[in-house]
């Protein structure tokens, strides 16, 4: 029998199960996705029940299969998503849509009690994204369902609530109430003071690596707390350089750019251009670019493909123009991008009326795409301190065009194509790797 650790990476689209040996090589893997539902207003949202039982199915039924001892279970999963529970550890709402509108307004209290947005903002390095800030979901129930709030004993984040289904403890992490929560404060390094005087009681984070040891089916298995899939994403490369500077850019929905060795505090100029902090299991800051690129390059290959009537897999099949690259650089045009943080992330077919093929369009797109790449590199640069060697993770690490432009656009940058796959379940279960000998 293989000893293996267990990781549940739960995105937006797909539910994964990894499991890990001791080489941490994957040697068993499965992918899974769930029609959505809607909550109580009828905004789509995950459907929490069938991910959970689907979740203990798997463990259950790799158990039964014996041909893998499990020897520790950890979560990585999407942020900005939260779990209310009451004095009997039930779960009482849905997994509310990080995506779902929130009217910053219903906050001015908040934020005019805290020295103003922007400090505030400065302070928990946290943009004020509405529903992405998991503190302001908490205010918004508190004051618009007093009913249900009165019922609610514990909140958890995502990862440490997929954790409690199989501990039963209530618990948080540093990553998770790290991950522009507008909850942390980034200067004293401690929750903010604006919870208790809202009388929210959240748990104290623990280090990433503790777990506890739980029957699981009639074996003992050791639960990790879990924790959120951006920042468990920088754990192998962090292992990997041995404290060598170098940023991540982790591509998928969201671009993020992460630069764990910044020492210096958040600015408001980062702030206002889409920088903020997340931290490490460890409690250490990772200053970041975090921006909504991915979602902006799917919904148009989606209208360049109706546009233009080809696949819509027809990029992949583009060959590298490196005299177009250089075409587009010298030409400077801005057609599918705000000049400031973008706010629009639908496509606009009229847009494309002012290119002649696919291929001119497509490049246009990842061109804009790649200057607010390098715009963001520039800003969580510490100002006396470089960095050299930027790792590309997740899709776009096989976008030739995507590649050439940051290079020519970051001469002094070499890029490198992270050898790691499934970077934030890997993170996850390294942090478990002691439990191989328990």
């Amino acid at each position: 029998m293989i000893n293996v650790i267990a990781v549940i990476d739960i995105g937006k689209t797909n539910k994964k199960i990894f499991l890990f040996d001791e080489g941490f090589n994957v040697v068993s893997q499965n992918s899974i996705q769930f029609k959505e539902i809607t909550d109580e207003d009828g905004f789509p949202c995950d459907d929490i029940n069938s991910i959970e039982n689907w979740i203990k199915n798997q463990i259950e039924e790799i158990q039964t299969i014996g041909k893998f001892r499990i020897k520790a279970i950890n979560f990585s999963t999407h942020g900005a998503s939260l779990v209310y529970l009451n004095k009997e550890g039930e779960r009482i709402m849905p997994l509310y849509n990080y995506l779902k509108p929130l009217d910053l307004k219903e906050f001015d209290g908040l934020y005019n009690s805290n020295e103003g947005v922007d400090e505030f903002s400065r302070k928990t390095a946290s943009p004020a994204y509405g529903m992405l800030n998991t503190g302001l979901q908490m205010l918004s129930i508190k004051k618009s369902k007093p009913k249900l709030w009165k019922q609610v004993a514990s909140i958890l984040h995502y990862p440490q609530y997929l954790s409690y289904l199989f501990s039963n403890k209530i618990t948080a992490d540093f990553t998770s109430v790290g991950a522009h929560t507008a909850t942390w404060d980034f200067d004293t390094m401690q929750y903010h003071k604006w919870l208790s005087e809202e009388n929210i009681n959240l748990p104290e984070p623990c280090k990433g690596n503790e777990a506890t040891i739980v029957d699981v089916n009639g074996e003992e298995i050791a639960i990790g707390t879990g924790l959120h899939d951006s920042s468990s994403s920088i754990i192998p490369i962090l292992e990997q350089e041995k404290n060598k500077d170098f940023v991540l850019l982790s591509t998928g929905t969201w671009i993020i750019a992460m630069n764990p060795f910044s020492k210096e505090t958040l600015t408001q100029h980062q702030l206002k251009h889409n920088c903020l902090c997340f931290m490490t299991p460890e409690k250490q800051q990772v200053k970041s670019s975090m921006q909504f690129l991915g979602r902006i390059h799917e919904v148009y290959l989606k209208s360049l493909s109706d546009y233009f009537n080809v696949s819509i897999d027809r990029h992949l099949d583009l060959e590298l123009n490196k005299t177009l690259c250089l075409e587009m650089i010298d030409q400077n045009a801005q057609v599918f991008l705000s000049e400031g943080i973008d706010t629009d992330f639908e496509a606009h077919n009229e847009y494309l009326q002012k290119f002649l093929s696919y291929e001119t369009a497509y490049y246009q797109l990842v061109y804009e795409i790649s200057k607010k790449v390098v715009a963001g590199l520039d800003l969580i640069s510490d100002e006396n301190a470089t960095f050299s060697n930027v790792f590309i993770s997740g899709g776009f690490n096989k976008n030739e065009m995507f590649i050439n432009f940051l290079t020519l656009l970051k001469e002094n940058i070499t890029i490198k194509i992270s050898d790691c796959k499934n970077e934030s379940a890997l993170g996850a279960a390294l942090l478990m790797k002691k439990y191989f000998k328990k």
